[in-house]
């Protein structure tokens, strides 16, 4: 069995400029130790003993990439998850976001649309949907397909309502999807408002305007060089006094954009882009 512990480091470097080359996909600037655990992971349950192995079966085969991009990337969610956050989102960053006419959101790493569909429900209870444009962006396709889809297990819906309670949501959770056998759909008013495309942090540049980017527990998997670009590339996509969301674990703090952001929940990581 290979580990992260016995990774030839040349290999790896050819094996992440090779994907780069053939895919476009960039994970030279990611965390080494979080993505070589990922890798060896992705290895084992395929029995892959080597990475030259590995690089051969992947640049060959891209229904097999698609998987590695599946694995390797990180899809961990919830429907209001952290729901003190969104709290903090309906009490702070509602009223804020009410005084623009349109209102463009961007959520960055979206995984599998948990996210987003859980701001599309606080944004139509906060009578702000009508006027609201989120664009959920991801690397993952097929994260991508299944956010499309607003299809989700029935089984997740008492954690979820759970989390929709504990946020302040104000109505039936229920209200917002059609049950039907194992699974649910998302309400069609919230998909209708919901744009989810591929975008990729580490090569893509801004596409708009946002008066709000929320991108959480995405950063920690990236060192602090690339971790300082995306900052960058947020605050030239946030309009003046627009918001940034992190994840409970990333900060501002190493970033030379630092002092252009103002606080308005430390706890939460919720900070407004200083004019």
């Amino acid at each position: 069995m290979i580990t992260s512990k016995n990774i030839d480091d040349t290999s790896f470097r050819q094996l992440l400029a090779s994907i780069r080359l053939v895919y476009g996909y960039d994970f030279t600037e990611y965390s080494e130790s979080s993505l070589q655990r990922r890798i060896t992971h992705f290895m084992d349950a395929r029995r892959i003993t080597s990475l030259d192995s590995l690089a051969k079966a992947i640049l060959r085969d891209d229904e097999l990439f698609e998987q590695f991009v599946q694995e390797v990337s990180v899809t961990v969610t919830a429907m209001f998850r952290d729901p003190a956050f969104f709290k903090c989102l309906r009490e702070k960053v509602a009223p804020r976001l009410a005084t623009y006419p349109l209102i463009k959101i961007w959520i960055a790493g979206c995984a599998t649309g948990e996210e987003a569909y859980s701001l599309a429900i606080l944004l139509k209870e906060e009578g702000l949907l009508g006027r609201s444009l989120i664009y959920a962006t991801d690397i993952n396709q097929r994260s991508l397909q299944k956010a499309r889809s607003g299809i989700f297990p029935i089984e997740h819906m008492p954690e979820y309502t759970g989390n929709y309670l504990k946020s302040g949501g104000n109505t039936s959770f229920s209200d917002y999807y059609l049950a039907k056998y194992d699974a649910v759909l998302i309400d069609k008013t919230l998909r209708e408002h919901t744009v989810f495309s591929v975008h990729n942090l580490t090569t893509d540049q801004s596409f708009n305007e946002f008066q709000l980017i929320l991108c959480r527990n995405v950063l920690i998997y990236f060192n602090q060089s690339l971790q300082n670009r995306v900052i960058h590339l947020f605050y030239e996509s946030l309009c003046p006094f627009g918001i940034l969301a992190l994840g409970s674990k990333e900060t501002l703090l190493f970033s030379d954009k630092n002092s252009q952001f103002a606080e308005i929940n430390k706890k939460e990581k919720i900070f407004i882009k200083e004019a």
